[in-house]
């Protein structure tokens, strides 16, 4: 890794400086996600009950770990505004403020839902099957919450000063460390005890760990765009720290406001049973993998509309926001084609010949509809964030959450008792119209005037 990188995103054809931000960003995200649906194999492994329970804590975990999209979003706009403004000193100092907010929420967050950890999972309808095992696996992965927030700081910072390859290289080293660790840990080999599903915590905290050390080693040696010293030429800011939360806090709105929403639905899907519960975890993973290949996508979108605005590139960065949009638009609908046609093999490479199958293949094939459109507004809402305009993604966000989604799920379940395949429809349909009228207002252009 020696030798930074000092190509100018800015300049050039902008197919191209889509593709080397969006790209390796992808596929960073791929990989974690890769992960994600490894991880949920090998506790399938254990049995529907352990995948239930993670898919339990999950909706408690978005919850507690919302304010963590606040100081993201924020350090996004702020790192990559002031790299492509040329501002090295500025950009040293913003990468500071965001690896000390990260960790101070962390230890914040991460203490409190300790705390409130066992009547969250009791709110939330877990079953008595999954309690003992979600309360396992959640303890650990809510004590090391600083490895994991961290180690996203320094995958946002090398993105924002133009290094997406560095951070591409980084989560793929996490990730592949995290899968050697996960049979180790859960089933036990050699000396080491099996643990169950605190193995596969134990394995993630280690992981974070190590691509938080690995990554502060790449800053404070000066193999990045960027070099970290521990006294820079401006100090820590707690202005400049307040402009992160003020811009990054409809962000974390935003992600609280999905959050809690599933959180309020799973109770809803709980009546349905442990194996609709591990079925819809399952789809939760294989359908996340897409997902998080757009989020990638979309983080280094925005880092890449901060450097161009920041440079002053208006037309730039319309035109990049376009060919973004276009590209996951159709790669959705690819995957979502292929998901229809291979549900099947999924379902079984999960849960064999168990009576979780059926629920399975029908959840993953109904939820696969709403692809295309979740890329969509996935990467509208990247797009202004990028910009520093963080309040109107909220408000789509909240109208998909608490409009359509929570209110849809809860007339189907519980109001008129319909088969769980009704709950997937009204996924499909709050999918798809924020992104339709979303589109009225990026085509204004409002978001590209932001000062950040």
């Amino acid at each position: 890794m020696s030798g930074p990188a000092r190509r100018d995103h800015t300049e050039g054809s902008v197919i191209g400086a889509v593709t080397r931000m969006g790209l390796p960003s992808m596929i960073g995200f791929g990989a974690a996600s890769i992960y994600d649906i490894v991880d949920m194999l090998w506790v399938s492994r254990l049995g529907g009950a352990p995948v239930a329970a993670l898919t339990f804590f999950f909706p408690f975990l978005w919850v507690i770990t919302s304010v963590n999209q606040i100081a993201g979003s924020g350090s996004v706009a702020v790192i990559s505004r002031r790299y492509g403004e040329k501002d090295k000193a500025g950009s040293e100092a913003a990468i500071k403020e965001a690896i000390l907010l990260k960790l101070m929420l962390a230890f914040l967050v991460g203490g409190l839902g300790y705390l409130i950890l066992e009547p969250g999972l009791k709110l939330i309808g877990t079953t008595p099957d999954a309690w003992d095992q979600a309360v396992a696996y959640g303890r650990i992965s809510l004590l090391g919450l600083g490895a994991s927030f961290s180690s996203y700081t320094v995958f946002t910072a090398l993105r924002g000063v133009g290094d997406p390859n560095r951070a591409m290289a980084l989560m793929l080293a996490g990730n592949l460390l995290n899968m050697l660790l996960d049979p180790l840990l859960i089933f036990g080999v050699g000396p080491l005890p099996a643990l169950g599903v605190q193995g596969a915590a134990l394995a993630s905290v280690i992981a974070y760990g190590f691509t938080f050390a690995v990554g502060l080693w790449i800053f404070f040696t000066g193999r990045t765009n960027v070099r970290l010293r521990l006294r820079g030429s401006l100090g820590i800011s707690a202005k400049r720290m307040w402009t992160m939360l003020r811009i990054g806090a409809p962000s974390g709105m935003s992600s609280l406001s999905f959050s809690l929403g599933r959180t309020v639905i799973m109770p809803w899907i709980a009546t349905y049973g442990t194996e609709v519960v591990a079925a819809y975890g399952m789809a939760q993973r294989v359908i996340g993998f897409g997902i998080m290949l757009i989020v990638g996508m979309g983080l280094g979108l925005s880092a890449l509309i901060g450097q161009t605005l920041g440079a002053r590139k208006l037309e730039r960065a319309w035109e990049t926001a376009i060919r973004s949009l276009q590209f996951s638009g159709v790669s959705m609908g690819l995957y979502s084609a292929a998901l229809l046609l291979a549900a099947p093999l999924i379902a079984r490479a999960f849960f064999g010949v168990g009576p979780e199958v059926e629920p399975a293949v029908m959840t993953l094939r109904i939820i696969a509809l709403a692809l295309p459109f979740t890329g969509v507004g996935i990467m509208l809402d990247m797009t202004c964030s990028g910009a520093g305009e963080t309040r109107v993604p909220l408000a789509f966000s909240v109208f998909h959450t608490w409009v359509l989604q929570v209110p849809g799920v809860f007339i189907a379940a519980r109001w008129l008792e319909l088969p769980y395949s009704a709950l997937w429809w009204v996924f499909v349909i709050a999918a798809a119209i924020p992104p339709m009228i979303f589109g009225f207002y990026f085509r204004t252009r409002h978001w590209m005037r932001c000062s950040v």
